[in-house]
């Protein structure tokens, strides 16, 4: 998958709420109620992650869940990156 010039990066990135760029990779965090909460959403996203065999990196702490984002194997971002965001945001 091709890799995403700056332009297209910023495009994708105003239609995501909360997403910021950090280097090679999106990111953002979620808030929840407790760490309860905070390990349910880890757990939803395993089925999003797993049918598109790509998988964001997770942070948890207590009520919060930092997902960062990025093509390994591209070295940067493509379009299954942003993908694989807006399937996340819908469930956070």
């Amino acid at each position: 998958m091709a890799l995403l010039s700056d332009k297209e990066i910023q495009d994708r990135l105003a239609g995501l709420d909360g997403w910021s760029l950090e280097g090679r990779r999106i990111v953002r965090e979620f808030e929840l109620e407790d760490f309860v909460g905070s390990v349910r959403f880890v757990d939803s996203l395993v089925e999003p992650a797993e049918a598109m065999n790509h998988h964001p990196d997770l942070g948890i702490s207590w009520n919060k869940v930092t997902v960062a984002i990025t093509n390994h194997a591209e070295g940067g971002l493509t379009e299954a990156d942003f993908e694989l965001a807006g399937k996340i945001q819908a469930l956070g």
